[in-house]
């Protein structure tokens, strides 16, 4: 039996989160309220992505007003119909919750609908975990607007351990190969779940747990392939554990054209993946150039309290970046690897290197370049395919970020863009991901990781 028709009541912060989320909702009715389309306006003017989002929208909605008038309502894709809704002002509400707030405006309008259609579910749609706690509170059901929710605990980690016969493991030495076949799985208790492409594991003898081998999964040969194993490491960096090792095989690998790096602070997510880029700019020439780059949330809000230009106030925001590029030339270290002292300057004066807030990257196409991404988290689904749909030819991207670090408050650990990418990608032939558990910057961060939650 069809489940029932819904309607649902969109709050601003959807339409700004995803201005498309009108069209993704079935064949269910969908309102805007006049309070939201007053919300829109004024992010209209606003000169980061919620402002572009807004504008969005908002040519959507022009263009469907000329098609018919939106009060009546205009028929979407999907079999539900639009409107832009005026009433719901005049429901008696709680003198606590005053009609100057366009929340309690939405509320009010769920309140009259689900008077004047009890018969048909009525849910006010938001991002806003206190509007959906008012509106339980009223009667009003509300959800949160998820349409790529990937929950932390189920997303692909990257990597697997599998427990195989000590024959397997010496074979693997001595062939630099080995065929994966059902006999591979047969002491793991869930067998089912295949190994996706560029999948790593560590293949732990069953006899000696300490007879162990790492590698990754290569779907064209369909066997579990080595490591590559840089032995100068990175720029004088080498890998501590086991994840780290796997991201260095996917930083360096050509044919893997997106990397997806995922974990708390401290684990060596950036600065492995800026060690590669130099590798493979500098060192290796394969990219012409190493874009490093990282969205700026605060910007648009305290950048006019900072001192000098754009260029001098963005530094702040950037200087996590360069902190890692100065700490790969040597300049803070004790004993001084090749090129201390030159730092990022140098390289940037060469052309090589380049380093620039996200929101300039947006509208370019950017073929051969080696492309990091920091904070994606940060990230909506929609920015995401935004900044993927920027590479051109040759091009090569790394996602790094912490689901757990969160600055935008229209996204959380299970809707970010991040983790939307992690799940979309996880079984492509050119895409590898790593999820880093162990941190390696000193014993106090993992400790204030790991305690301070």
């Amino acid at each position: 039996m069809a489940s029932a028709k819904k309607t649902f009541i969109l709050d601003t912060n959807v339409l700004l989160f995803d201005p498309l989320a009108i069209y993704k909702l079935g064949t269910n009715d969908v309102v805007i309220p006049i309070a939201v389309i007053e919300e829109i306006d004024r992010f209209k003017r606003d000169m980061g992505e919620n402002g572009r989002h807004a504008r969005h929208f908002t040519r959507l909605i022009d263009e469907m007003r000329r098609e018919g008038q939106l009060s009546k309502g205009f028929k979407l894709p999907g079999g539900g119909i639009l409107t832009v809704e005026l009433g719901g002002a005049d429901y008696p509400m709680p003198s606590e919750l005053t009609m100057e707030k366009a929340d309690n405006r939405i509320l009010s309008l769920g309140l009259t609908m689900k008077k004047e259609q009890p018969r048909k579910p009525i849910i006010i749609l938001t991002k806003d975990a206190n509007l959906r706690i008012k509106a339980d509170a009223l009667g009003v059901e509300a959800e949160d607007y998820e349409p790529s929710n990937v929950q932390p605990d189920q997303l692909y980690a990257g990597s697997r351990v599998i427990n195989v016969e000590p024959k397997c493991v010496d074979d693997f030495y001595a062939n630099k190969r080995l065929a994966v076949t059902d006999r591979l799985f047969e002491h793991e208790k869930d067998s089912k779940n295949p190994l996706l492409a560029n999948e790593y594991v560590i293949l732990k003898d069953i006899a000696n747990p300490t007879h162990t081998a790492m590698g990754r999964y290569s779907r064209d040969l369909e066997s579990i392939v080595p490591l590559v194993k840089p032995a100068e490491g990175l720029w004088g960096v080498f890998p501590k554990n086991a994840e780290q090792a796997f991201a260095v095989d996917a930083l360096l690998n050509d044919e893997i054209k997106l990397v997806s790096l995922l974990g708390k602070a401290g684990t060596g997510k950036t600065l492995f993946a800026i060690a590669a880029g130099l590798v493979k700019t500098v060192d290796e020439g394969v990219y012409h150039r190493l874009l490093v780059s990282r969205p700026v949330f605060p910007l648009g809000k305290d950048i006019g309290f900072l001192p000098g230009g754009i260029e001098e106030k963005l530094n702040p925001w950037m200087q996590p970046i360069y902190d890692n590029i100065d700490f790969l030339f040597g300049a803070t270290s004790r004993n001084p690897r090749r090129g201390a002292g030159k730092g990022a300057q140098d390289l940037m004066n060469q052309g090589l290197l380049q380093i620039e807030p996200l929101t300039y990257i947006r509208g370019r196409t950017i073929p051969h370049q080696y492309l990091i991404v920091d904070e994606s988290q940060n990230l909506t689904p929609h920015e995401i395919k935004t900044i993927i749909t920027r590479a051109g030819d040759e091009t090569k991207i790394i996602l790094t970020g912490d689901s757990f670090q969160i600055d935008n408050p229209y996204v959380d650990s299970a809707n970010n863009g991040l983790v939307y990418l992690i799940d979309r990608f996880k079984d492509q032939s050119i895409s590898a991901h790593v999820t880093f558990h162990k941190g390696e910057r000193s014993k106090l961060s993992e400790l204030a990781s790991n305690l301070l939650q």
